[in-house]
Order: C-alpha cells, then structure tokens, then sequence
C-alpha cells in the first residue's frame, strides 16, 4: 500500500485542559519518525489560525522543548471557541490542500469532532487524499463511545482535592458552603467532589448535577437534614443544573439566553448561581453563615494539580492518532477503552460516530434520591485522578474530663 506523502497539520480547539500539549506533543513527535511526513504545522488559535494561515513550523522545534511544553497547562497553540460550519470548513481544507496537508490532526470536543468530519468530507469530495483524526479532550467527559477522556483526569483531581479543602474548612468553622463546578449537560465533573471523602461526616454532603432534575424544595431538605445530623453542610452543584422542565437553573436567575457560536448560553462565569442558593439558604433556612465560590477556570489548567494517569493517557491518544492516520492510512476518532482494573486500549470510530454527540452520567452512578452519587461512580472515577492523591486525618485523642463543670 502507497504511503501518503506530505505535511501534518495539528490544532487545538475549545477549552483548554492541563493536559492538552501532551496530546500535542504525542502527535508531533511520533509524526516525526515518519519519513512519510514532509514537515509537521501547528496552528495558533486552532481553526482559525488555520483558515488565516497563521502556522508554525514544529519540525523545527527542539525535542527537549516540546517535552516541557507537554508538562505545561492549557493549550500551547493557543485555541478559539468558532464553530466552523460548511463553508467555513471549505476554507480549512483549502488551506490544507494549498499546503500539501495529507494528515490532519484536530485535538478537541463534540464540536471538533465534528469539523474533522466536515473537513474530511471536503476531501473526499474533491478526491484529494488526506487522513483526518480527532483526538478525544475535555473536562467534562461528556465524550460519547470513550470510557472517559483526557482533562477529565486532572480536573476531577482538583475539584476533589478542592473540596476537601472547603470540607475541612467547614468543619473548623461550620456553615453552608456551596461550590459551583463546570458541567453543562454532564456532571462528571462535580461528581468528582466525592472522590476525597473519607469520613462518615465528611463533606460534599449534597451533590446536584444536570443528570437529575434540581427541586429548590428537596434542595432545601437536603441541606438541612445534613445540618441536622453534622452541624454543617457542604454542597458541590453542576453550573448546568436544571429544573423539571430542563431549563437551566442559571437561565431562570439572570434571565439571559445570550448564546456564543455554540449555542451556550452563560452559566455560571457571573457567580448567580451560588448567590442565589446562598440566598436561598439564608432566607429560608435562617441560616446565617453560608457561603458560595464559584470554581471558574482554575478547573481546567490548574499548575501542579495533575493526574498522571491522565497525562500519560493524553499522551497515548496523540500517539495513536499519527500511527494510525499514517501506517493504517484511515480516518476517525481516538478512543479510550476501559479494558481493566484499571487499564485502558486506545481504537478509532468513525468520525460521524463521536461528532456533535454529547455522553450524561449512568443512572447507576448517581444515587436514586438525586444528591449524592454511588460507590460505582467511585470505582468508575479514581482510578483517573491518579497516584499519590492525597488524604486527610484527625485528631484521635481522648477528651480529657471537665473539673469546673458538670457533664
């Protein structure tokens, strides 16, 4: 079989992850051992430093320094949030058949996926031979097909770890805290709080995610039978909750739909959300100490917070997109396949298999009262958080006997 001959071309789109350039790295550097490939490019800001012809030369770049980028958050390339429709992808191929790009590389979510398949399908309608390959990356896990994907890992590290920080602050000092994790159709993420739980009081006591529909009236006993039973109450909330009717939560309080080119509206960047069930708490609970913090992007590309697992797995679906984009000669979507306790295969789908398609959590990981989740989430999600996760401890000595007092 003839080999392809010609330029890797690789991008990075959306959200940025903390391990986002070893996928990067993977892909370049294992595309330099091919003496099929005449240069490898990467684009800055994604698709549109594609259709701008805005390129670097990575074939250039020094080894050493691609791997201290791959230990580097974010995205190295740097990323854009457009959403390439028809003719805007008839633009990126241009730009690749201009430069000779038989292999395009696409590292991103449901929408980049979805623009490799387009750009793909802009290929082989003009009979011009390039290999086209998503490689799988988001926090939010929300990636149909895979077992879970890559950023996940690492920012469901640090959400646990994040709240096991607000959970023993709360118990110094107790009161309501609530804190708001990105998620905007899948709870992943949030679900992740529960990972650094050790003790029987310990906190998020409460967990509500877009999964389950979100009742302000159950919230409210939720949070007082835990204040009830610890003195305390420590919530973990989905930016991306909804009520019964699968309106956004957040949507109902500022009562702004305004869309990005995704069709997102804003969630929870203007920190409404946790205001308001603060509010909530306040008022009807009559409880006076509550407070609500609103994660925000530290989620994403966190120094020093990062999952090997997840680096190494990120690395991995890099790798396997230039082997086979270039020894197997087809197109698709990387993959992670859970094939273990804990190990993992890499195989590629169809492009039209993952693109624009969004995974929710099992019913099975969420317990059936809808705030909390199950010890099969915790077999599913610790495994990807990684070695050396750290733990908390108490003070175990006895109490000693009151001498001024009575009882």
């Amino acid at each position: 079989m003839t080999k392809l001959t010609g330029k890797v071309l690789i991008a990075q789109g959306g959200g940025p992850t903390a391990v986002i350039n070893q996928s990067l790295v993977g892909a370049v550097l294992e595309s330099r051992k091919f003496p099929e490939v005449t240069r490898v490019y990467g684009a800055i800001n994604g698709v549109r430093g594609i259709v701008d012809e805005n390129l670097l030369d990575l074939t250039q770049e020094t080894t050493h320094n691609l791997e201290q980028v791959a230990m580097t958050p974010s995205s190295a390339l740097l990323s854009t949030r457009d959403k390439p429709d028809e003719a805007y992808c008839r633009e990126i191929f241009k730009v690749c058949q201009a430069h000779d790009v038989r292999y395009f590389f696409y590292i991103g979510g449901n929408d980049s996926s979805d623009t490799v398949r387009i750009v793909n399908q802009n290929a082989n309608s003009a009979g011009y031979d390039m290999r086209c390959i998503h490689i799988p990356k988001t926090i939010d896990n929300d990636l149909v097909v895979n077992d879970h994907t890559p950023g996940y890992g690492s920012a469901a590290r640090f959400v646990a770890q994040a709240f096991m920080g607000y959970n023993l602050d709360n118990r110094a000092l107790p009161g309501v805290f609530i804190g708001v994790v990105m998620g905007r159709h899948a709870g992943f993420l949030t679900a992740a709080s529960a990972l650094g739980k050790k003790y029987p009081d310990d906190g998020p006591h409460c967990i509500y995610v877009p999964e389950r529909p979100f009742s302000e009236e159950q919230f409210l006993k939720d949070v007082k039978r835990a204040v009830d039973s610890f003195g305390r109450c420590v919530v973990a909330v989905s930016e991306g909750i909804v009520d019964k009717d699968g309106e956004p939560v957040a949507v109902k309080l500022t009562g702004s739909k305004e869309a990005d080119a995704h069709g997102n509206v804003q969630l929870s960047g203007t920190g409404a959300l946790g205001d308001m069930l603060s509010q909530v708490v306040r008022s009807k609970l009559k409880i006076k100490r509550v407070r609500a913090d609103t994660l925000g992007y530290m989620q994403r590309s966190f120094m020093g917070v990062i999952s090997d697992v997840d680096a190494h797995e990120a690395r991995e679906v890099g790798e396997k997109a230039a082997q086979f984009a270039i020894w197997q000669d087809i197109d698709g979507s990387i993959t992670i396949q859970r094939t273990g306790n804990y190990s993992v295969d890499y195989r590629i789908v169809p492009l039209e298999e993952i693109a624009a398609k969004t995974k929710t959590m099992a019913g099975q990981l969420l317990n059936k009262e809808g705030n909390g989740t199950t010890p099969e989430f915790y077999t599913y999600a610790r495994p990807l958080v990684g070695s050396g996760f750290p733990n908390s401890h108490r003070i175990r000595a006895p109490k000693v006997g009151k001498i001024l007092s009575d009882g």
